[in-house]
């Protein structure tokens, strides 16, 4: 690298932390999209159902605002991708029992038997992903959760 210009406070590429997640994301994204091909599920989607179905067994209401702070997905997205899993035949809403102007969304019969499926070849594949040799799953999902929450404003 040329020794004049100090752009970069790193001497290589890999010693970035933000370019290194940034490709690793990159690479686990691309391989969730294989893994859920089989079920013409696209991430969107199945994150949407196994939160529904997660709050469900978990006795929470599955509101679109709900699912929206639960996945992080902005609330304008949530509703077009329910939308189409509501086209797909996998969700339902209903009236909320108490909120007029909201609905709660439920998986149908067809949905659920879909994303026990899928939950079973995602885990599959994250613990093979993330399970490398040395590495400490729980450690590294505690630094995630941490940068998450963190409210980290520059």
């Amino acid at each position: 690298m040329d020794q004049k210009d100090n752009t970069f406070s790193v001497d290589k590429a890999e010693d970035s932390s933000g370019f290194l997640l940034w490709q690793v994301t990159n690479l686990w994204q691309r391989e969730i999209r294989k893994t859920l091909e089989p079920f013409n599920l696209t991430h969107s989607q199945f994150v949407l159902m196994t939160s529904i179905h997660w709050l469900t067994l978990n006795k929470q209401e599955a509101t679109q605002i709900i699912l929206s702070g639960h996945t992080k997905i902005d609330p304008m997205t949530t509703s077009t991708v329910l939308r189409t899993l509501q086209q797909k035949g996998f969700v339902q809403r209903q009236e909320h029992v108490t909120d007029s102007r909201a609905k709660t969304v439920v998986l149908t019969k067809t949905g659920k038997e879909l994303v026990k499926k899928a939950v079973v070849a995602v885990e599959k594949f994250d613990k093979a992903f993330f399970s490398l040799p040395g590495t400490k799953t729980q450690e590294l999902n505690k630094v995630l959760l941490y940068l998450l929450k963190s409210e980290f404003k520059p």
